[in-house]
């Protein structure tokens, strides 16, 4: 049913918007980093360039002319260091190596030769909170070498009235179950905040903080340009001894009351950004500016942290020390999804710029490796809508790879389950909510085997359904395909008014949203209605947005054209449309 809605500035005071200076301006050098696009690249799932089903390091180097031609100027790259692949390579037993099934170091040298060549940044993912129960460290703490036993962290077992020996304490792991495993060996249980298979570092030992530096500062005289660190908010626990030697249970959460095993069950006041795990970025953040005194590049660290905004932006610094350059905003992740109302996304908007530090950017990350992806979580028709949010709100933008082309989450039976988070939930019907195999299916190259990923029989998941015309290759040759409008955002970002312009945005009604971007008497605002009804809005709301509009870019189910002229205060936007508008 269509209606036909009119909006006049009058009725809207009720949408309050929020007015944001850009900490740039056109007077200020800006960072690379600052201005960039980071795409995201799991190496298992992009391109298998040996034929085995999985993707490698030499795939990633043969795609990096792709890379560019989207507009993207800095690739981060999920794990491949050495590991037993327990949890696809966020175990990393050797953190100075990588794994065979990835490449060799020469094949890491040959990548960042030719990505240097492209003038791109590569980004390398680090798993600093955990290291794997097969690495060399863990198997000498096993044997009784005190070094690297104090590399992790070791608690006594509760004995009940029968004898039956339990974990420490009432701990919950990222993926169910005691964060506690048993050893024999030791006679102890060990930590793990995620899997089994990833013991706990112990911060609290002076070597494992230098042996983390260490590492750090041997990827950087590699040649790249920083690191995603993950699962920081995880990096220290509570200090026992300021609880009388123990480490005490955490309260009950009052959520999944139903599932006591689920990491939701407790409210994790004791394993979840202690103090401490601030401080350590700040260490870190110290080696950074330590390398860009050296020769004045910034190299850049950008965290993984889902906590409150307050909690999320002490990494950012303390006022005295730099922090972390980017803590990841998950707002569009978590906030958020296709069901949301357009005030629910303004307000998900809002709330990291209205926290942040005011001489900080803000940044806008729509999916990941961890998370269902942008066409499942919306809907195929809006994959656009949140290219643009990404792409053209203030800050820095952040794609995770197949976002571009509007990939769909995969069907990953069962049988084929990989994950462990799917695999720990003991549970053949309802695994596929736990698991994150479906976002982690191989790219889609072309239409032919295996969507041009691998040429071996069997991929190491299995390609979605509907790759045949959901492809890079496909969208190459349709004018207004995902693949064109994103570089087409890419392109535009660069202009000033999106660069350093100022922002303000207003919930037009339920279904409604729309933000302005202007500088120096350059303005542009863009239109996203989130859902199937047609309307027509007022956008003279927005100060100095009169007369008429040119459509500069629209989503690829739009009836408009570019180019296209529109009044105003008489704007139809269609279901699912969403437009980049310019005033004349």
């Amino acid at each position: 049913m269509m209606k036909e809605i009119f909006f006049l500035p009058i009725l809207l005071v009720t949408f309050l918007p929020l007015l944001f200076v850009n900490r740039t301006s056109s007077k200020q050098e800006i960072e690379w980093w600052e201005k960039t696009i980071f795409y995201q690249i799991c190496p298992r799932s992009f391109m298998d360039s040996d034929g085995d089903g999985v993707g490698d390091l030499n795939g990633i180097t043969s795609k990096l002319e792709y890379i560019k031609e989207l507009g993207v100027d800095a690739v981060w790259i999920s794990p491949f260091f050495k590991s037993p692949i327990y949890d696809f390579g966020y175990d990393i037993s050797d953190f100075y190596s990588i794994h065979d099934e990835y490449g060799t170091m020469e094949d890491f040298d040959k990548l960042m030769i030719k990505a240097k060549k492209f003038d791109i940044k590569i980004i390398l993912d680090l798993a600093p909170n955990h290291g794997s129960n097969e690495s060399l460290w863990f198997q000498k703490a096993l044997e009784g070498d005190k070094k690297y036993f104090d590399y992790f962290v070791w608690e006594d077992g509760v004995v009940d009235e029968n004898g039956k020996l339990h974990p420490p304490n009432n701990w919950i792991s990222v993926f169910r179950k005691s964060s506690w495993e048993y050893r024999e060996e030791t006679g102890k249980y060990y930590l793990h905040q995620i899997t089994t298979a990833q013991p706990d570092f112990n911060y609290r030992n002076l070597n494992v903080v230098e042996e983390m530096k260490n590492i750090i500062r041997f990827w950087l005289d590699k040649g790249i340009a920083g690191f995603r660190v993950g699962a920081i908010n995880h990096l220290f626990e509570v200090d026992k001894e300021k609880h009388g030697g123990k480490y005490p249970d955490e309260p009950l959460s009052g959520k999944s009351l139903d599932d006591p095993l689920n990491h939701a069950y407790l409210n994790h006041i004791y394993t979840k950004n202690q103090p401490e795990s601030y401080d350590m970025v700040y260490q870190w953040r110290d080696i950074y500016d330590e390398y860009h005194a050296k020769d004045g590049f910034s190299r850049v660290m950008m965290i993984e942290v889902y906590s409150t905004p307050h909690d999320t932006m002490k990494y950012f610094g303390d006022g005295g020390r730099n922090g972390a350059h980017i803590p990841f905003n998950f707002a569009l992740i978590t906030d958020v999804n296709g069901k949301s109302t357009a005030n629910e996304i303004k307000y998900a908007i809002d709330k990291y710029l209205t926290f942040k530090p005011i001489d900080k950017l803000a940044n806008w990350v729509i999916g990941n490796h961890d998370q269902s992806r942008v066409a499942s979580r919306y809907s195929p028709k809006s994959v656009d809508a949140m290219n643009m949010l990404s792409m053209l709100l203030p800050g820095i933008s952040v794609t995770y790879m197949g976002e571009e082309i509007g990939m769909i989450d995969g069907y990953v039976s069962w049988e084929d389950t990989m994950d462990p988070g799917g695999c720990n939930s003991d549970d053949p019907i309802n695994y596929w909510r736990y698991s994150r195999d479906p976002n982690r299916t191989p790219f889609q190259w072309t239409s032919g085997k295996n969507a041009g990923f691998s040429t071996a029989n069997k991929t190491w998941l299995p390609v979605a359904e509907g790759y045949e015309n959901l492809n890079v290759e496909t969208q190459r040759g349709i004018e207004r395909s995902h693949l064109n409008i994103y570089k087409k955002l890419a392109r535009l970002r660069v202009e000033p008014a999106f660069r350093y312009g100022r922002f303000e945005s207003i919930a037009l009604n339920g279904d409604v949203f729309a933000f302005r971007r202007w500088h120096n008497g350059e303005t542009f605002v863009i239109v996203i209605n989130f859902r199937d009804e047609v309307y027509t809005v007022d956008l003279n709301y927005f100060e100095n947005v009169v007369g008429d509009l040119e459509v500069v870019i629209a989503n690829d189910h739009s009836q408009r054209s570019n180019g296209d002229i529109i009044e105003a205060t008489n704007v139809r936007v269609v279901g699912r449309e969403s437009l980049v508008l310019k005033v004349r």
